[in-house]
């Protein structure tokens, strides 16, 4: 008994040694996290915070989209912060588009905000290869999402998350086909026409038309071309109808032209670009037609008839 009682008193004064270190240690805690918190007070240290503020499309054409996102970030402490990395990613529906790193970003300044720009570039090969659905013309949501990682002492590294979501297009080259031409003037020295050309938006977004430059070939030579002013809307999935009008001299051109024009020949080809305002930005998107066929028409004024037999096809 007495053996068994001193065992008994050794195992609760080696029980009360261990709590003794436990709480000696956790009490060791919270003086450190008291200190800390009365330093962050006193010191004025905070999280820094984050928000996307913009974002941008500067250019962007068939082969692809450059985006840029404006993350504006808030620094509350009294030193400059360091930006360590920036993780991106861009998805749709849940599927990868494009992701990356930034690292060594900048720093913030102290009590101060900075407008960080994350450059992102959308391939539109790479991603209608990977996903056979979405298509040419078409307009996809995406969602943006950006991965601040900060130092901040006494915080130390923190990450701070972000989303935004928005659309992009995936831009389709309009059709174009020449009707028409319509010569105004016609004479071997010089020959003043009229193209009517129709336009065929393949896209689901409007496209404001500001200009188009071009170039024509009438039975494989080249009448000329030119760059146009013209303003004019076309609806997503619409058409429109421009006149162009072109001047040039057939006796430089051989026999082959001056025979189209007789009515011996009507193919065509046009190849240029036009620039066109959308929802998304400003675009420059080619047009181009080889092998067309049209028809000839010559004005009254020249001594023809309103009849079929003044057209050629």
């Amino acid at each position: 008994q007495i053996v068994e009682r001193e065992v008994k008193e050794k195992e609760h004064k080696e029980n009360e040694k261990d709590e003794g270190k436990g709480g000696f240690i956790e009490k060791v805690k919270d003086f450190i996290h008291d200190i800390g918190e009365k330093i962050e007070e006193t010191i004025g240290f905070g999280k820094p915070t984050a928000d996307v503020t913009g974002i941008h499309i500067p250019k962007i054409n068939l082969e692809k989209a450059d985006i840029v996102v404006d993350v504006l970030v808030k620094n509350p402490n009294p030193i400059p912060i360091p930006l360590i990395d920036i993780n991106y990613l861009i998805e749709s529906d849940g599927r990868k588009l494009v992701s990356g790193l930034i690292p060594d970003a900048g720093t913030i300044h102290a009590h101060g905000s900075e407008t960080v720009k994350i450059p992102v570039t959308l391939i539109y090969n790479d991603i209608k290869s990977t996903y056979d659905d979405i298509k040419p013309g078409s307009i996809i949501p995406y969602k943006v999402k950006v991965d601040l990682i900060v130092d901040v002492p006494i915080l130390g590294r923190l990450t701070i998350p972000l989303e935004k979501t928005g659309e992009i297009p995936i831009p389709y080259k309009p059709d174009i086909d020449i009707e028409k031409i319509q010569f105004e003037r016609f004479s071997f020295e010089e020959t003043v026409a009229i193209l009517h050309l129709k336009l065929e938006n393949k896209n689901d977004f409007d496209l404001g038309l500001n200009s188009l430059d071009y170039e024509v070939w009438l039975s494989e030579v080249s009448i000329g071309g030119a760059e146009l002013q013209e303003s004019t809307k076309i609806d997503k999935n619409g058409i429109s109808y421009i006149k162009i009008p072109i001047t040039f001299r057939p006796k430089d051109f051989g026999s082959a032209l001056w025979d189209m024009i007789r009515g011996r020949g009507t193919g065509y080809t046009m190849k240029g670009n036009i620039n066109a305002d959308t929802p998304f930005g400003a675009m420059k998107l080619p047009i181009s037609k080889e092998g067309g066929t049209t028809c000839l028409k010559k004005n009254k004024e020249d001594g023809a008839d309103d009849d079929d037999d003044d057209e050629v096809c």
